[in-house]
């Protein structure tokens, strides 16, 4: 397996060129004498493993570090230490474990950076089955070559993975000899293992081939007589990596000697069809057999073809699936000497306006003529009887269809210039002239059908309210489940449309892989998928373009580039891809960009569920149509995200003069006439049925609730009861223990919520602002809780409840951020399962206020981190989390720990807490509700001055007061809650703050009067009321001064109520 190529980039573009000049002419047919130059005859084709049938580890590493940040070439280097002596080579001589593997291997790497490298994560996506998948393209090959009679083998060096079974993620059936390194106990290019590998092959070494991507392995097969091909030069190690102990150990080829490199798979295969003289590729990039589901007649077909190009030949038509096209299937067609592509609906029984491919026929035939760069189109068929289903037909073009957004291989500058041009090609496409072109009533028919369907008339012009309500109606029919952020923009939606400004050509589902560009420059040869094309806001063109931007690498379906670093890739970011398009059309920028990415997002989410809907029946052709269920959620909530944004800005922008507009009772509003079809209205009136019960209404009380959430509520009431109030005796007497800094074994048998803080508004912190590598090493086991987190903000020094105080630097220095500082009151930090601590400091004081500070995330093992002592809360300890007094002393945090970028801290510490604000203060209900229970059982059974302390006037008071505070503060906390999660965090803002004030507050009456009712019992440990009242204290300062609280909510009186 490769550990020592090149991160050489794949030669794609040198096979498309091929394929651009000789599209037009046929592969060659029919059995050859295949020989080398001496003639004789090949009888087997000898394949490594990694680097020519799978990815190698090289390039799968090189994608690895620069999604963790890693420097390049850390783990190269890391695999080369050591030569043959090294780990990588003794892992693969099956000398040593997986798990010793890592372990040397973690530390070297280690050292190289001074800190801790996730190797772990990197091993697990070198095994992982989606990284693992055989090269297409090689297993059509393996078939041919057997095909022709010729025996076939994999040679390659190889480990054992934890499970004791070796790596080998292929079809064993595909081999007649299959010769690992790990279970022989050498490697390449010990001769030892090629002469193995011959003899369990019967072959004598020239009657055999070697595919190898390693220069190194293939100069020992040349030597041992084996034929292989040298396409461009066999590849050299890095300059980072020395590889004199190889060429010590192996001198330069023999002369007159080739071999073949693999570089790139594709290339591979073409120069072995040179070699052994017959067809290994019998299709076309992108295709496929024909998926049983999708086939179509191919006599009706190609008699069809024959009257329409007046071919009058009589040799088979060859059909092929392209493996792209959720929506309409796409067939490459080969008929005599003309190669085609076939557009056609899907089997079975449509939405509504849905897979017009009239529409695409129509406008790719007017915008030829416009200079927008699209496939000639040949003829629209509509008679169904020819193939099942209406389609049309147009002229196969060749060329590059990028499908990874992040353009693997390619040179920052050559990734720029494609976007550039993608870029272009959409303003080209948005200044067609509609009167010239014959489409300036394109659209029209549909709006008017569709305005029938719902009985509502649209201006043709509205094309996003048109385009709402479309696409609402393609979910609800599509619909196999209810997806809460789904019903949220359903109703948010339409009350949020933006006036449209200008009308032309949209294309509809422009993004980077419908575009077919040149093998060479970077050009736009044609714009493909018309299906979705329209009149309309050119802007919602623009927005889904970028939705690459927002999706990380792994989205089986989009692939995206959110987890990557643009700049180190040259793809320009989104905005900036937005700013160049408003340059080229001389448009300003759009104020609001996050209500055309929530919708683009919405869309996409109702696409997907369409798929999925078909999937069911076979419909789909995507091969990813299946998984499409489970990714409609994820989308959606992205689109609510944006949403959320968008809801922030307008917020912001809310005029002084224009009052702050809330409706105070508990029903929502009624529908208005903007309302799209299909959406559900909802109340919180306990006999509402099921049906009519979603987050639109605020819920005041249990009974209100949906029928799962009532179910979950009371299981929740239950386990309390029985299995939590029980056991805090034995809590007690274990925080008075000398364990008691060791987490109790009876909480980590009844955890079940993991919701404590900071460890929340940590989770929400990497939601909302991690990377992916983030995400992958410190969410998962967060959100698992297998681990525990803390924030570093507050400092001794500064009054910390002004985060633009804070002090700690964060300096620069090589690939790291050396961290000094002094913070305390830093929670959780003392519990032995805090493995991260989130860490804010600054990093520039010269810059604006609110620009100077950053968040890093540090592992708690770091060096430097010293803790001085735990801080007790009126003399509790809180063990085993505790409160601790730290000092940061030039502690190494790798750059990639920088969360969402220097100078972001201050953004990240306002939006680090969503549900999060809130938390504290339905926690302090909670509080209040016990603590009234308490004291209603404690007065029922106490006896004072002759009578019951339940028929003293005094206390009968205490108790109404409580509960009308309590029930006070609790609607004050749901309709805060209900705020947010239907407008977001910045227009709950006021609430937020109200809540705030009020709850620690209210606790702390409600509880002192359970303890009055307690007497001394109250103050003591016996019961829980004396640490209600310490913690009701305590918030008072930990989420916020109430002074801070005040002021927000005056501030925000005076704004917009005056």
């Amino acid at each position: 397996m490769c550990v020592r190529s090149c991160f050489q980039s794949p030669r794609l573009q040198w096979v498309w060129r091929t394929a651009f000049l000789k599209h037009t002419q046929r592969r060659h047919q029919g059995s050859h004498r295949w020989t080398h130059l001496g003639g004789s005859t090949y009888r087997a084709v000898i394949f490594d493993m990694g680097g020519v049938l799978i990815p190698s580890p090289g390039r799968v590493a090189a994608e690895w570090e620069v999604q963790n940040r890693i420097p390049s070439g850390t783990i190269l280097k890391a695999l080369m230490e050591g030569g043959e002596n090294g780990p990588w080579m003794r892992f693969m001589r099956a000398e040593i474990t997986a798990e010793g593997f890592l372990r040397e291997f973690g530390r070297l790497c280690s050292e190289m950076l001074k800190t801790s490298v996730p190797v772990d994560s990197f091993f697990s996506l070198l095994t992982s089955e989606r990284v693992a998948k055989q090269f297409p393209v090689m297993t059509e090959a393996i078939t041919q070559i057997r095909a022709k009679g010729l025996q076939t083998a994999v040679l390659s060096n190889n480990f054992y993975l934890p499970n004791q079974k070796s790596f080998l993620p292929l079809d064993r059936k595909q081999f007649d000899v299959i010769v690992e390194s790990c279970m022989e106990g050498i490697c390449k290019p010990d001769p030892r293992i090629y002469k193995l590998c011959l003899e369990q092959l019967g072959l004598q070494p020239s009657e055999s081939i070697f595919l190898d991507d390693l220069g190194t392995n293939l100069k020992e097969a040349a030597r041992l007589g084996i034929h292989t091909i040298k396409r461009q030069g066999f590849a050299v190690l890095p300059k980072l990596v020395s590889n004199s102990w190889a060429q010590a150990i192996y001198p330069p080829y023999p002369p007159k000697v080739v071999r073949l490199q693999v570089n790139d798979p594709e290339t591979a295969v073409k120069e072995l069809e040179a070699l052994l003289g017959f067809t290994l590729r019998v299709g076309v990039p992108n295709t496929r057999p024909v998926k049983k589901t999708m086939e179509i007649p191919k006599d009706s077909l190609q008699k069809y073809l024959k009257d329409l190009l007046g071919i009058q030949t009589t040799g088979p038509l060859e059909l092929l699936q392209f493996d792209h096209g959720q929506s309409n299937p796409t067939y490459y067609i080969r008929l005599a000497n003309r190669d085609l592509v076939l557009r056609k609906k899907p089997p079975g029984t449509l939405l509504p306006s849905a897979h017009a491919i009239e529409r695409e026929f129509r406008i790719m035939k007017a915008l030829a003529n416009a200079g927008v760069p699209v496939p000639n189109v040949l003829d629209l068929c509509e008679d169904s009887s020819v193939i099942g289903t209406p389609f049309y037909v147009m002229e196969y073009c060749p060329g590059l269809i990028y499908k990874d957004p992040s353009l693997p291989g390619l040179e920052p500058s050559h990734r720029r210039a494609i976007y550039t041009a993608m870029n272009t090609v959409l303003c080209k496409i948005h200044s067609v002239d509609l009167q010239a072109v014959g489409l300036e009533d394109y659209g029209k028919q549909e709006v008017a059908e569709i305005a029938h369907q719902v009985l509502i008339l649209f201006p043709a012009g509205d094309y996003i309210p048109r385009q709402v309500r479309t696409w609402v109606k393609q979910y609800r029919a599509s619909e196999t489940s209810t997806i809460p952020a789904m019903e949220r923009l359903i109703e948010w939606l339409p009350l949020h449309l933006p006036r449209q400004q200008r009308t032309t050509v949209v294309h509809g589902d422009f993004r980077l892989d419908n575009l077919v560009f040149h093998p060479e420059e970077p050009e736009v040869l044609a714009v493909l998928d018309w299906e979705l094309s329209t009149l309309g806001d050119p802007l919602a063109d623009v927005a889904y373009s970028c939705l690459a931007h927002y999706l990380p690498s792994s989205f089986p379906v989009l692939r995206g580039i959110n987890d990557c670093d643009l700049t180190q890739l040259g793809i320009p970011a989104a905005e900036e891809y937005f700013r160049m398009y408003c340059l080229q059309m001389g448009l300003p920028p759009t104020e609001n960009w996050n209500f055309y990415m929530a919708f683009s997002f919405f869309r996409v989410a109702a696409i997907l569920q369409g798929v999925y809907k078909r999937s069911l029946t076979g419909q789909a052709s995507s091969t990813y149509a299946e998984q499409t269920g489970k990714l409609t959620e994820f989308v959606s909530n992205l689109a609510w995200d944006f949403a959320v944004k968008e809801g922030f800005r307008v917020f912001k922008e809310m005029p002084f003069t224009n009052p702050l507009t809330r409706s105070y009772h508990t029903w929502a509003r009624p529908q208005s006439q903007w309302c799209p079809t299909g959406s559900r209205s909802y109340s919180s009136v306990p006999e509402a049925s099921p049906a009519h019960t979603s987050r639109g209404g605020l819920v005041i009380s249990p009974e209100s609730l949906s029928p799962p959430v009532r179910e979950l509520y009371h299981r929740l009431k239950h386990f309390m009861e029985q299995r939590v109030y029980p056991a805090e005796p034995e809590l007690q007497s274990h925080q008075a223990s000398a364990a008691r800094w060791s987490p109790s074994p009876l909480i980590e048998d009844l955890k079940v919520c993991n919701c404590s803080a900071p460890d929340t508004g940590n989770m929400e912190l990497l939601v909302r602002y991690g990377t992916e590598a983030q995400k992958a090493r410190w969410l998962i086991p967060l959100l698992e809780g297998k681990a525990r987190s803390c924030f570093a903000m507050t400092e001794p020094q500064v009054a910390s409840s002004d985060a633009t105080n804070i002090e700690a630097s964060i300096r620069e220095e090589d690939s790291f951020y050396v961290i000094n500082g002094h913070k305390w009151w830093i929670t959780g930090i003392l519990d032995p399962r805090c493995q991260l601590c989130v860490f804010m400091g600054k990093t520039d004081p010269h810059a604006p206020r609110h620009r100077q500070q950053s968040v890093l995330l540090v592992p708690m093992d770091t060096p430097g981190i010293k803790i001085i002592r735990p801080l007790t809360v009126y003399g509790l300890e809180d063990a085993p989390g505790g409160h601790g007094e730290v000092r940061f002393e030039h502690v190494r945090v790798p750059k990639e720990n920088m969360v969402l970028g220097p100078g972001r801290g201050f953004e990240i510490a306002q939006g680090r807490l969503g549900p999060g604000r809130i938390h504290h203060c339905m926690r302090l209900i909670g509080f209040s509700e016990r603590a009234l229970a308490l004291m209603k059982a404690r007065v029922k059974s106490r006896l004072a001055f002759g009578k019951p302390l339940v028929e003293q006037g005094t206390v009968l008071a205490d108790i109404a007061q409580s509960r009308v505070e309590i029930e006070q503060a609790r609607l004050l906390v749901l309709r805060a809650a209900h705020l947010m999660d239907l407008a977001g965090n910045k227009a709950a803002a006021l609430d937020i703050a109200m809540i705030k004030m009020v709850a620690p507050s209210m606790a702390s009456r409600v509880i002192d009067r359970a303890i009055q009712a307690f007497g001394a019992a109250g103050l003591s440990s016996d019961y829980p009321l004396a640490q209600f009242f310490t913690w009701a204290r305590a918030l008072r300062f930990a989420d916020g001064p109430d002074e801070v609280h005040r002021a927000t909510v005056a501030k925000l009186e005076l704004k917009h109520r005056i």
